[in-house]
């Protein structure tokens, strides 16, 4: 990934256009903020930090668990281009409703944000992916969602409050860790 790739995404979607009215005049703020049902719109620093640690090409097809807003996978989309594909999935069917409608006026329609199937993480059905980025934080790696990666596939994921980057290689998996984090729980 060129090295501004993201700050690209960042000037072509920005944060505004994902929040509800009442949050938009404190879009710049670098911190996390809220967008209802116990959820949040993530600090503009960590999503930053994450898609670098993603390290995301165009035409890559990429799971965002916990779409949200819609504005982790607008970006996304933004870094796969229109030959890449963006699955967003989303637990509250409210925010799946606010982040597609957000995700619609970005023109971008390789990427869309779906309900996700209560009980079952990622998209199993719509594996493998190349990159899997995951907006809430699990206590310990989801084996369901390694397994959604291809081979070579990268996915970045907080997990007990600390940022990891896993790489698929086969039956094996290379984690790195990438400093510490707060999220959401991942339900």
């Amino acid at each position: 990934m060129r090295p501004d790739a993201v700050a690209a995404a960042f000037a072509a979607h920005p944060r505004t256009g994902f929040l509800p009215p009442e949050q938009r005049p404190q879009a710049a703020h670098d911190g996390p903020l809220p967008i209802g049902h116990g959820q949040t719109n993530s600090q503009p620093r960590t999503v930053a930090n994450m898609l670098r640690l993603l390290d995301v090409a165009p035409g890559m097809r990429v799971l965002d668990v916990g779409a949200g807003s819609g504005w982790s996978t607008a970006l996304l989309a933004h870094l796969v281009g229109p030959q890449g594909q963006v699955h967003g999935v989303e637990l509250a069917p409210e925010l799946v409703r606010f982040g597609a409608a957000n995700l619609a006026t970005t023109q971008q329609p390789w990427a869309s944000i779906v309900t996700a199937t209560p009980g079952v993480l990622g998209l199993p059905a719509q594996a493998p992916f190349d990159r899997i980025l995951v907006s809430a934080e699990p206590a310990t790696l989801p084996q369901t969602l390694v397994d959604q990666l291809r081979d070579g596939g990268v996915m970045v994921i907080p997990v007990a409050g600390e940022m990891l980057r896993v790489v698929r290689h086969g039956s094996k998996t290379e984690i790195t860790r990438h400093g510490a984090y707060r999220f959401v729980p991942l339900r």
